[in-house]
């Protein structure tokens, strides 16, 4: 029997496809669509993944995350691919923005930890308006380029951000530097 179409799988598929389009842009890993979400998935991103509740509580969001990375990069050799763990941050933090912060969630303590997608355009943003009065420092990460970190350059860009910010200011907020949607 099949089951029903609900309006999280709608969720789920909208932001998995997200975070798989937007994972796969960096040239040194390019994947399909359906690959990204699979290995979403099998990190244990699904449809019932859909209430900020599932979330860990802030001061344990940066120990989950790391394990959330380790699963997306196995699931992602188990595909014969080599994610970096800026890689598979990317995947995550973009179905997690599409589900949680830009789904409605935006003020919920658990939310408000969540961890940016890191990108070269929100890097040379930071760098350009010397954010934090750290613009060699956030040109240093954006020459490394995102799409190589490994787990302890990636855990510093985030370290960052939250010094940058002002205290207990929502993480998702540093993405006003962003300016890939122009």
């Amino acid at each position: 029997m099949i089951e029903p179409y609900t309006i999280e799988q709608h969720k789920h598929r909208l932001a998995a496809w997200a975070a798989a389009r937007a994972a796969s842009s960096s040239k040194l890993c390019r994947f399909k669509v359906h690959i990204g979400v699979a290995i979403l998935e099998v990190a244990g991103f699904s449809a019932s993944f859909s209430s900020p509740e599932k979330l860990p509580a802030c001061e344990k969001l940066d120990l989950k995350h790391r394990k959330w990375r380790n699963a997306v990069v196995a699931a992602a050799q188990n595909d014969g691919l080599i994610f970096s763990h800026g890689i598979a941050a990317k995947l995550i933090n973009c179905y997690l923005k599409v589900r949680f912060v830009c789904g409605g969630f935006h003020e919920d303590e658990r939310v408000k930890a969540l961890h940016p997608p890191i990108d070269e355009v929100l890097l040379k943003e930071l760098a350009d308006q010397d954010v934090g009065g750290h613009a060699k420092v956030w040109k240093a990460f954006r020459n490394q380029r995102w799409s190589k970190f490994d787990s302890d350059t990636y855990e510093e860009v985030i370290a960052l951000i939250r010094e940058s910010l002002l205290p207990d200011e929502r993480l998702w907020k540093v993405e006003e530097y962003w300016k890939g949607h122009q």
